[in-house]
Formats: structure tokens, sequence, C-alpha cells
């Protein structure tokens, strides 16, 4: 009983989570050691994996996010980052991209941004409730609607088996 109050505890601490809009990211370049601390500290009531300079790099090297230009890294880079860090634990890195590519053809990326983060938050300020999604009217909107219902999902599970904390039992063998 225990480990549910907790997880009920932590679905209500979610419930409080703020993420930042476009408009709360600075309006000026951030150097590497900047990003990384902006995106951990925006993530970090999430409870999801730090992101690290050798993985951003790693981002750029394989074309997932434009380089940064004389070493720093404007809006458009950390929103990639962000939305990478939330989605990069389901899917591989250039599905995270082509999604983002996909959404973004069809609206502005602010726009776009903001409306998965605003998704995001909704689910996550209602979890413990019964939801009636919302209905979509594309193509686009449906993947948005499912790569937030996939990031919801890993939160919960994750947090559902550190609670759960049971040794699993060995199988013998005969």
């Amino acid at each position: 009983m225990a480990d549910f109050n907790q997880y009920t505890r932590w679905e209500h601490q979610m419930h409080g989570v703020k993420l930042p809009r476009w408009d709360d990211l600075p309006k000026f370049d951030l150097y590497m050691d900047q990003v990384t601390a902006l995106v951990n500290d925006a993530l970090g009531p999430l409870g999801i994996d730090m992101v690290t300079p050798a993985m951003i790099n790693n981002y750029v090297k394989h074309n997932v996010i434009l380089a940064p230009v004389k070493k720093k890294y404007q809006t458009m880079q950390l929103t990639d980052i962000l939305m990478i860090s939330l989605l990069k634990p389901m899917f591989q890195t250039d599905t995270v991209r082509t999604g983002i590519d996909q959404i973004t053809a069809g609206d502005y990326p602010k726009q776009a941004y903001d409306n998965f983060i605003e998704q995001l938050e909704n689910r996550l300020h209602h979890l413990g409730e019964d939801q009636i999604q919302p209905a979509t009217k594309n193509l686009n909107e449906k993947l948005m609607q499912v790569a937030v219902d996939a990031v919801v999902a890993r939160l919960q599970s994750e947090k559902l088996l550190k609670l759960i904390k049971r040794p699993l039992r060995k199988i013998e063998k005969k």
C-alpha cells in the first residue's frame, strides 16, 4: 500500500510540472554547458536521463539537429534537444527527427513545439483521472497525440517499476 501511495504522490507532483514554452527560452545564443544546464533543469522534474555534451555532439554529427554557429546554440536547436530528450527513450533519433520535421512542415516550429509541450503538460496535469482524448483533425495531430501518450506511458511505467522493486525469480535450469 505504501508503494501505491508513493505512486499517487508522484502523480500529484506531475500535476505541477511546468515545461518551457518557446518564448520562455533564452532569446540569445547559448554555449554547450548552458544548453545542457537549461535542458536538464527543464526536464529534471520528469526524472528522465540527463543530457550530456557528448549526446548533443552526437545529434549534430548525425544531422539530428543543426550544428551550432560559432559553438552557440539557438532556440530552434534547444527545442529540438528538448523534444529529442523526451522521445529518444522510445524512438530512434532519426525517427524523432522525421516526426519533428513532419509536424513542423504543417505548422511553424514555434507553434508545433508549444502545442506538443501544452499537450504533454495537460496529460501530466491530469494523471490519475479518466481522460478523453480530443479528436484529431489530421495525421500530424494524431502523430503528436501518440508521441505525447508514449512519453507519459514511459514516465508512468518507469516510476511504477522503480516502486515495485521486487526481485525477479531466477528460473531454475533442469
